[in-house]
């Protein structure tokens, strides 16, 4: 058994959004799962998956007035620096890094899309945002500035919530 498997607990009602993350999610059980052989290769799968996934949200977020170094961003950035560097350890013959590291992601991706994406997720459905075209149905519904932190007024003291 995989240690994250796909759950009601991390759908955003926000099916390309969902897709994605479920797409993750099998992707790393992959990981979890290879064999020494294949496990470099399963790795960098999910690497080319989660830069399109975090790209395709960085963009949603640009589109919708989130600031372009908010903590969601950045900890994408983070998270996909991490990643590549384990791939590297791994090609210098320490892949089992890439196995504490699946494990590290299967604790960490939960609370992102809980948190995180969340916060996104009800942003981008207050205004209307079609994930598919890219437009905004809602533009009257965008804030005025930009969202810093992750959208929740949790997130940092400065953050500044997503308007009702």
């Amino acid at each position: 058994m995989a240690a994250l498997e796909w759950s009601d607990a991390l759908a955003l009602d926000l099916p390309l959004m969902d897709e994605t993350h479920e797409e993750f999610v099998e992707l790393l059980a992959r990981v979890e799962h290879a064999d020494d052989a294949q496990l470099l290769a399963r790795w960098l799968e999910l690497i080319v998956h989660t830069e399109q996934h975090f790209g395709m949200e960085d963009q949603w977020m640009a589109s919708t007035r989130f600031a372009s170094g908010n903590c969601h961003s950045m900890q994408h950035k983070v998270v996909l620096q991490v990643m590549r560097e384990g791939a590297a350890r791994a090609g210098q013959g320490e892949s089992q890094v890439l196995r504490m590291m699946a494990g590290e992601l299967a604790l960490w991706f939960p609370q992102h899309a809980q948190s995180m994406d969340a916060a996104l997720a009800l942003h981008l459905r207050r205004v209307g945002f079609d994930a598919a075209t890219g437009v905004v149905n809602a533009p009257e519904a965008l804030p005025q500035g930009l969202v810093h932190g992750c959208g929740s007024a949790s997130c940092s003291p400065s953050a500044q919530p997503v308007p009702a």
